[in-house]
């Protein structure tokens, strides 16, 4: 029995058994000042209506939380009201204007929730409402009588709980409908097979088709369990005429898919993640095929070990045959809706055919406050050791000895401090250090994979969003070398229009020159994409790319690429791709079909 009510039943017992009734009068008291917050709690209303405050990639911040009754798994409508509802707002919202998207809520604070966002015909933005759909309104109110029912609409001011079981309490308990989290066992995601022809013009010209697939996961707590299953995946299963396809563009960004199954039980001290992934503490390294597993020391510190191999060719130091394995310690702390710090440190061994080719620090950290600043930093720093830089030649006369140099200390850095001085108007200013050459795949430049890596030495940005749904964006920098004259100019302009007039069609265009230690060079992309509801969608892009550098023969390529997706029911989708490649080592014509299943 707690201690708080062994006092008031102590109190009683005493009252009653000396006929002192003054003696109860401190239990009085107490209920009487348990009143006011008795009925404040009944009378707290639950809404059904919340603003959209903050908006994120595929996700929106709503204002309400868990203490104005929503839960995880909740359905939200979106619509626009004819004006726009200020922050704070809690009088009756305007009623709705038409469905524009749905929601689902994945995580709720007190006064806040994260809501995914889903079948979105026009692009959200702050000040919209979300309502909670009607299914969900009904099944509250039915779940509300069909605890009262049980219980027999009795209402209590307040609970005392007991330490040992109440039998009466626990039969209730055991009486009331309880279902599983909308977590366990949620399966979202795609699954399809890929039929594409390959029409190369090299010399000498050939026809290729091959049968692939490809799979989009995001499965959460499987079997009732803490494990989760989420990532995406798409390639080719075999040839079916033609031999051997040639590699193409799209099998370069298909190698950089991630793929994981993680473990993070909050009631355990370990957490594990295995596929191909990014170490969740160290997202600089390199992605691996392998894994890593950590334990929690602490409320706010993990130590860990990770390993496994180096295959995505969008790395700066890629190599399909190197090693990777490592240690590190993690301490972070705060909120992402106020203060957040997060500080990660470790040492780093890489091999290629398992003989050791690197031995390095590693450390990265970053700070934020309310979405409004942040700083971020990743370094790498090599143990000295010995490099041949000339074989020499052991057999001349006389022999002449190998020259070795001794090399180390910092291989690679990047600094970056992002400001959002107005809702629409963010800067930020970038340092970005590489000391060896990049082995990333350069055919991957003008996807805009590699645009980190572009820009080496100090820049700066600005991103501005004007009305009509027009965003402007642009870095200007400057790259010094070793043994350079001058330093080299770095530049990237773009524009992205929400919609195109009263089309719905959504364009991006951008324009990038820049000068690294690996070589020189520009590029133009520019995109038209347009979604006609949550059925079809569909993306067209092409662009031009110059490149000169001693890592590729290739000077100016040419590209389209397009697809169409459409999906005629809740489960089936259709997809249709076309590229066409002109430039260097790839001159092709590719065309994909699609067909497979979505899970919700």
């Amino acid at each position: 029995m707690s201690i708080t009510a062994r006092i008031v039943i102590n109190v009683i017992r005493g009252g009653i058994a000396d006929r002192d009734w003054t003696a109860l009068l401190p239990l009085f008291l107490i209920l009487i000042a348990l009143i006011p917050s008795a009925v404040q709690a009944q009378d707290a209303p639950e809404r059904r209506t919340f603003r959209i405050k903050y908006i994120a990639e595929g996700v929106v911040y709503l204002e309400g939380g868990s203490a104005q009754g929503l839960k995880v798994g909740q359905e939200l409508n979106v619509d626009r009201p004819a004006v726009p509802v200020p922050a704070g707002n809690h009088e009756p919202l305007p009623a709705p204007t038409g469905v524009i998207a749905t929601l689902t809520v994945l995580s709720v604070a007190a006064s806040s929730a994260v809501c995914e966002i889903h079948d979105q015909g026009t692009p959200l933005q702050v000040g919209d409402v979300a309502r909670l759909a009607s299914d969900d309104v009904h099944k509250e109110i039915e779940e509300k009588h069909e605890q009262e029912r049980i219980t027999g609409e009795r209402d209590y001011a307040q609970v005392v709980t007991f330490n040992t079981a109440d039998p009466v309490e626990e039969e209730v308990r055991a009486s009331i409908p309880r279902p599983p989290s909308q977590e366990i066992n949620r399966i979202r995601g795609r699954f399809g097979f890929e039929y594409d022809t390959v029409i190369s013009h090299t010399t000498p010209s050939s026809t290729s088709s091959a049968l692939g697939a490809v799979a989009q996961f995001d499965m959460s707590r499987l079997f009732g369990s803490y494990w989760n299953f989420s990532g995406y995946w798409r390639g080719r299963f075999t040839s079916l005429s033609g031999g051997a396809q040639p590699q193409t563009i799209t099998d370069l960004i298909n190698r950089t898919y991630h793929l994981q199954l993680t473990y993070n039980n909050p009631n355990s001290q370990l957490v594990a993640g295995f596929g191909r992934l990014y170490l969740p503490w160290a997202t600089s390294l390199d992605t691996i095929d392998g894994g890593y597993l950590g334990r929690k020391t602490g409320e706010h510190t993990i130590v860990g070990i990770f390993g496994g191999s180096t295959p995505d060719p969008s790395s700066y130091d890629y190599n399909p045959n190197q090693k990777m394995a490592g240690a590190f310690v993690n301490v972070q702390g705060g909120d992402f809706e106020g203060v957040h710090a997060t500080a990660t440190a470790g040492v780093a061994l890489t091999a290629i055919d398992w003989h050791a080719t690197r031995q390095f620090l590693f450390t990265e950290a970053g700070l934020s406050i309310q979405r409004k600043f942040s700083i971020y930093d990743s370094m790498e720093i090599d143990a000295m050791h010995t490099v041949v830089t000339d074989p020499g030649n052991p057999t001349a006369t006389p022999p002449v000895p190998p020259t070795m140099v001794k090399t180390g200390g910092l291989n690679r850095s990047y600094l970056t401090v992002r400001y959002q001085i107005h809702p629409r108007v963010e800067l930020h200013l970038t340092d970005t250090y590489f000391r060896d050459f990049p082995t990333f795949d350069p055919l991957l430049i003008g996807t805009g994979l590699l645009d980190q890596y572009l820009f080496q030495g100090v820049s700066a940005g600005v991103r501005v969003q004007f009305p009509k749904k027009i965003t402007l964006y642009a870095d200007l920098g400057q790259s010094s070398r070793t043994g350079d004259k001058g330093t080299s100019g770095n530049h990237l302009y773009g524009i992205t229009l929400g919609q195109i007039g009263k089309t719905g069609i959504q364009a991006d265009f951008h324009y990038s020159t820049f000068s690294s230690p690996f070589g020189s060079g520009s590029y133009r992309v520019g995109s038209l994409s347009r979604s006609l509801g949550d059925k079809i969608q569909f993306n067209v892009q092409g662009g031009i790319q110059t490149l000169t550098s001693s890592l590729t023969t290739t000077g100016t390529t040419h590209f389209v690429t397009s697809y169409v997706d459409w999906s005629p029911g809740r489960q089936m989708f259709f997809e249709a791709g076309y590229t066409w490649q002109r430039g260097g080592t790839m001159n092709y014509d590719q065309f994909t079909f699609m067909v497979g299943k979505r899970f919700r």
